[in-house]
């Protein structure tokens, strides 16, 4: 499985951007996809998270309201709605596809969860 994320560039305080994530393929059992970000000096942080079979969705507090996430399967593509970014939301974003939980749903965003990654894309609010 490989991951290729991109859409992030510089945006100004309020704007928005779509991030998109292609995948190579996808593993059965690492049906999780997920978008994390970490910003200089921080730990890599879960933003949101997706079962790939039902569309089913978790969004971190940090984002909720303003982050989306959703998928095209057929284009085996995950994305990320980024809405009235700020300053605080610059970071490097990561798309990663992982495990469920004991439960089988994808609430998890522990990073030791995901064990696909891709490069990441830069986003830069300012």
């Amino acid at each position: 499985v490989q991951l290729v994320e991109s859409g992030g560039g510089l945006v100004q305080p309020g704007g928005s951007l779509r991030l998109s994530c292609a995948a190579s393929a996808y593993s059965y059992s690492s049906y999780c996809m997920g978008w994390f970000r970490q910003a200089p000096g921080k730990e890599r942080e879960g933003v949101a998270s997706l079962d790939r079979r039902d569309g089913s969705t978790y969004h971190a507090d940090s984002a909720l309201r303003r982050f989306f996430i959703t998928q095209d399967n057929a284009k085996y593509t995950l994305y990320l709605r980024l809405n009235s970014l700020r300053p605080e939301d610059t970071a490097m974003y990561y798309c990663a596809a992982g495990r469920p939980t004991r439960n089988g749903d994808c609430t998890n965003l522990a990073t030791s969860s995901f064990n696909y990654w891709g490069q990441g894309t830069q986003v830069t609010v300012s």
